[in-house]
């Protein structure tokens, strides 16, 4: 474990969801806010029983209706041990701080989970902000730090979740046998779910079509894809999590397996579902985890077994993203497969950068280049076309060989003042951007000690550029 990304002045929680059928709660205090707490559990199948000198009407009203039962205060340990000692959850709702601390001392000794209202010093756990559509809930937490955000974030997330999601739930629910009973394997029922759910299953459940809603079912689960793997190649973008489009991100949470490279962030790996195989591919120069043939091996592998395989890699799969290797791979093995661009580096790092990489004034072209050498340490480029002046060069993979690569352009006609740049980390928090010219970026990238991954930009749009 990496002891240095655990904070330990912040709490940490473990989101659960604790079944409570039957338990007994126990409320300590008969005000405003245990009410507040009471109007969530009575939504529950629960005994609550309420500790406190008074109560407001609100309580009154439930202890007449018998959903709740008053109790008188627990004034010492032994009085604790003797009423509560088999509760579940305590909840300590008064704003008398000392008396809280010993119900909250006495519980604890007892491990019982007990929640103080705005102390987390006190609690054991808290409640978080929730939107219920029975049986679905979704509950927002900040560790007891931000409240007001919790319930902003659950104003926002609620008018997405239309009233149907709660009987969709139930419809699945009471429709998972019969799916075990006809397909055997999860990896099927778990397609033929997805499939009802993001298709019209959806729409029938929400206009109260249930029988409609099961014939549809039935004739998904009748489909031969349930059985078949495909491949989709995925661009992640250059690096920012947030320039990951919305089919891409779709796809990453309904892959059974994933193979991804080494320029990716790795809050991208955050999307991904929980029980899908994950293998790292990455390339670096003259290190290469897995060669490519063994990488086209491994998609065709998985994909044969049934599974659906996504190929993660940073920026676009089809721009030095070896992506139509792979493509003329899965279609000589008759594998099935999608190609889903992602924003480029050239693109995503030179708008971070705040660099055009055309310009009416300067470039009607932009070449993209790989400055990747041979073995031999030569640049096989295409030099001739590289020197025309209303162009913009963008080379992936140049750091290595930057020396080299401005050293002949100039020899090929480039005024050694023609404009140069070199941005690390695009698009990342961290990114740096180096700008100079094709005499002095050379050494700009030396004394900044400039690290991989690097993109560089030759051209006049660096004077256009904007910050």
């Amino acid at each position: 474990m990496n002891n240095n990304l655990i904070n330990s002045e912040v709490p940490s929680y473990f989101p659960i969801t604790l079944r409570i059928d039957g338990t007994r709660i126990v409320i300590i205090g008969g005000g405003r806010i245990a009410a507040r707490k009471i109007r969530l559990l009575l939504r529950k199948n629960v005994q609550i029983e309420v500790y406190a000198q008074t109560f407001n009407k609100e309580l009154q009203t439930y202890e007449k209706e018998k959903l709740i039962k008053f109790c008188s205060p627990l004034l010492n340990e032994n009085d604790f041990i003797q009423n509560a000692k088999d509760a579940t959850l305590i909840f300590i709702t008064t704003d008398n701080h000392d008396y809280n601390t010993h119900i909250s001392l006495w519980a604890k000794k007892l491990n019982i989970p007990v929640c103080t209202v705005d102390n987390a010093e006190l609690s054991t756990f808290i409640t978080p902000s929730i939107i219920d559509r029975n049986p679905v809930q979704i509950a927002i937490s900040t560790g007891g730090s931000a409240p007001v955000l919790g319930r902003r974030i659950r104003q926002k997330i609620e008018p997405l979740l239309g009233q149907f999601i709660g009987p969709l739930a139930s419809f699945i629910g009471k429709h998972r046998n019969w799916a075990k009973e006809i397909l055997s394997t999860h990896q099927e029922r778990q397609r033929l779910w997805e499939r009802f759910i993001d298709g019209y299953g959806t729409s029938l459940i929400s206009q109260q079509k249930e029988k409609q809603a099961f014939d549809f079912l039935k004739n998904i689960a009748k489909e031969s894809f349930l059985k078949k793997g495909e491949v989709w190649l995925v661009g992640a973008g250059p690096g920012d999590p947030d320039l990951l489009t919305i089919k891409a991100l779709h796809h990453l949470q309904n892959a059974d397996v994933i193979l991804y490279d080494n320029l990716l962030s790795p809050k991208i790996l955050d999307y991904i579902r929980r029980d899908a195989l994950l293998f790292f591919v990455g390339k670096q120069k003259n290190h290469h985890t897995l060669k490519q043939e063994e990488i086209n091996d491994s998609l065709i592998k998985y994909a044969q077994q049934g599974k659906r395989v996504l190929r993660l890699k940073g920026g676009d799969p089809f721009i030095f993203g070896r992506g139509g290797e792979e493509a003329e791979a899965l279609m000589h093995a008759e594998i099935p497969f999608k190609i889903i661009p992602g924003i480029s580096a050239s693109n995503g790092c030179a708008a971070y950068a705040g660099i055009p990489l055309t310009h009416r004034e300067c470039a009607q072209a932009c070449l993209f280049l790989t400055g990747h050498t041979k073995k031999t340490d030569q640049l096989n480029l295409p030099w001739e076309n590289m020197i025309f002046k209303d162009q913009t060069l963008v080379i992936y993979m140049g750091l290595s060989s930057l020396p080299l690569l401005c050293k002949t352009l100039i020899d090929k006609g480039l005024d050694q003042t023609w404009p140069a740049a070199a941005i690390e980390k695009g698009t990342f928090h961290d990114q740096q951007v180096i700008i100079g010219n094709l005499k002095t970026l050379p050494d700009l990238v030396m004394q900044k000690k400039i690290g991989s991954p690097v993109l560089i930009i030759i051209g006049q749009v660096i004077h256009h550029r904007v910050t």
